[in-house]
């Protein structure tokens, strides 16, 4: 089992910035990624399995709901910090991170913000802790990036509602206790709903043979005639804007922790060509090698301050949902091309488990996609900035 070696850079002392809850909370989040997370993640992605056993550590790190108030079993921390825990999570695996993000933004934060005072303290508490895990039902077989144009639906049957449908690629799917599920009723509008596993005609079928995020739990939801009583509907928002508010805390978290893998494949290669000797001396003393090294952190510098921004603007309710999208993209698209790089500096080991590159390239070639893709957050990008929709 390899050590985990791994420093962080901060190329522009952002530390400097962050306050001192800021940086114990990153501090025994890195820990315990280094402790609970990199000793096993290879061999769970080698079998394609999600570690159940690291969710006990997540909830007690904090990592389910952190800015949820302590009232209802979160803990109250603001949203850098929140950033800084998905960094480091993600610096471990990006499934992992997946799994917190799902519990955090599309699970517990859609209840706290749009659920009935009896649902938050019935399920939030419960959640913050891990004993129930969520997962967050929006994407459909035939709309992904339209999810306005969503099939499932509900009919009011008097005292119920029934619910039929189907979702697809859901993270945490196959083991979530509960369900956060978008469908339209008779009039057209889309409503949030709460549903629990066992209620009759609703599975959750896994998906299998994936090249990437093979140490997360990806399946489907399948609703069949799936009786859902009147108090689990959120009552306090409807219409597509209230999922789309959810995305915007979930992809917030994924600008940060695009920077954590970033991070963690420039750490690798970094060290990699300090230590390779080839011609006579460590490959870091050549000019192609220092090229792709210095690249790789100035851009690594810039994802970091313009996600911190985007935290403080978080922070003081400024921040739209186009500053997220924007770094959503960026960080993403910057991580997955510093992994590219950072697997030619390691030649051929770079393709092994014996490094976390290529786990990463892999993770993040799913990152780029979900929760909006790369050329989806473009073109908001582009409609915010001349008032037109391209996608329309």
């Amino acid at each position: 089992m390899a050590q985990d070696l791994f420093q962080a850079p901060d190329y522009y002392f952002l530390d400097d910035l962050l306050s001192e809850e800021h940086k114990l909370v990153r501090e025994a989040t890195r820990e315990w990624v280094k402790r609970s997370v990199t000793p096993i993640i290879e061999e769970a992605a080698q079998k394609a399995e999600f570690p159940t056993s690291i969710i006990n550590g997540l909830a007690e790190i904090g990592a389910f709901g952190p800015y949820i108030p302590e009232e209802y079993g979160g803990a109250g921390l603001d949203q850098i910090s929140y950033g800084l825990i998905m960094q480091e999570i993600e610096r471990g695996d990006s499934g992992v991170r997946s799994t917190a993000s799902v519990q955090s933004s599309l699970v517990m934060y859609p209840i706290y913000k749009f659920g009935s005072e009896e649902q938050k303290r019935k399920y939030l508490p419960k959640l913050a802790s891990g004993e129930l895990m969520g997962c967050f039902g929006l994407t459909e077989p035939n709309h992904g990036s339209n999810p306005g144009g969503m099939e499932t639906k509900i009919k009011d049957i008097g005292d119920h509602y029934l619910l039929n449908g189907a979702k697809m690629w859901i993270s945490n799917a196959p083991f979530a206790d509960i369900s956060i599920v978008w469908a339209k009723n008779e009039e057209g509008r889309i409503k949030g709903l709460i549903v629990e596993r066992g209620m009759e005609g609703f599975t959750t079928p896994e998906t299998h043979n994936k090249w990437s995020l093979r140490a997360s739990s990806t399946g489907e939801l399948i609703f069949d005639n799936v009786k859902i009583p009147k108090d689990y509907i959120l009552p306090n928002k409807d219409g597509l804007g209230a999922p789309l508010q959810c995305l915007d805390s979930a992809r917030y978290g994924i600008a940060w922790g695009a920077i954590g893998a970033a991070m963690d494949c420039y750490d690798t290669a970094l060290r990699y060509s300090k230590e390779r000797i080839q011609f006579g001396k460590p490959i870091a003393s050549f000019q192609l090698q220092q090229k792709k090294l210095a690249e790789m952190i100035t851009e690594i510098t810039k994802a970091q301050f313009l996600t911190f921004r985007l935290g403080q603007l978080r922070n003081e309710g400024r921040a739209t949902s186009a500053h997220i999208s924007m770094a959503k993209r960026n960080n993403v698209d910057m991580a997955l091309n510093i992994a590219r790089e950072a697997r030619q500096v390691l030649g051929a080991m770079g393709i092994t488990g014996e490094y976390s590159i290529m786990r990463h390239m892999m993770n993040l070639e799913s990152v780029i996609t979900y929760e909006g893709t790369h050329d989806i957050h473009l073109l908001i990008t582009g409609f915010d900035i001349t008032g037109i929709p391209a996608f329309q």
